[in-house]
């Protein structure tokens, strides 16, 4: 189950025009930076995702919000949605509620996660910030397109995740991965920026290896 959310988001994040729109609307950036930052937001959300969904209250409750909020629609146009142009997108408010994903899924963790990120990737933490609350929405709608079409349950949902990051811990090396598990699974929001950034420069071609042509 795991192929298919990960094939949904490299297909997102190795799209050019993609990650152009995004470095454009997180304030210009460059793309390398944007789609370094991009592999470490979706490496820690979906940690704490997972985290989160650990205990049958949390997989209920992460089940039940992408039954209500995320059915997968978001992905048809996320650069209508990115600039504004898809009316219908832009109505639904929960679909796209970032700010109020990121809340539920780091709590008081969410700066750190963003130094965190900012020092893998070489984003400033504005920039990083505001990439993140974009691309929560678009992982809970590649999650919720793969429930919608696999049919999984709150289980199978856990599952899931728990394979997705296995093969993200494989493609990345287990560095990376212990990282940001180190970070998810911490009490406070700590600070590891040194390992950030001693393995920064390797995350993006290790963690989706060679772009689709």
């Amino acid at each position: 189950m795991s192929n298919e959310l990960m094939s949904i988001l490299q297909s997102k994040l190795n799209d050019d025009q993609f990650m152009q729109q995004l470095s454009q609307q997180i304030g210009g950036a460059e793309k390398e930076k944007t789609q370094k930052a991009a592999t470490g937001v979706v490496s820690t959300l979906m940690s704490a995702m997972a985290k989160n969904a650990a205990t049958p209250e949390g997989a209920n409750s992460l089940s039940n919000a992408l039954e209500r909020d995320h059915d997968g629609s978001i992905l048809d146009d996320t650069i209508g949605m990115l600039t504004g142009q898809n009316q219908q997108a832009s109505n639904a408010s929960r679909m796209l509620n970032g700010s109020g994903i990121l809340s539920h899924l780091l709590g008081g963790k969410q700066n750190g996660a963003i130094k965190m990120i900012s020092q893998m990737s070489g984003l400033d933490d504005q920039k990083t910030g505001n990439l993140m609350t974009m691309l929560a929405p678009i992982l809970m709608g590649a999650l919720g397109k793969t429930k919608r079409q696999k049919g999984l349950d709150a289980g199978d949902i856990f599952n899931l995740l728990n394979g997705s990051l296995t093969a993200q811990k494989q493609s990345t090396g287990n560095q990376t991965m212990d990282m940001i598990s180190r970070f998810i699974d911490q009490d406070g929001d700590g600070d590891i920026t040194d390992d950030a950034m001693r393995i920064g420069g390797s995350l993006l071609k290790r963690f989706f290896g060679k772009k689709r042509r």
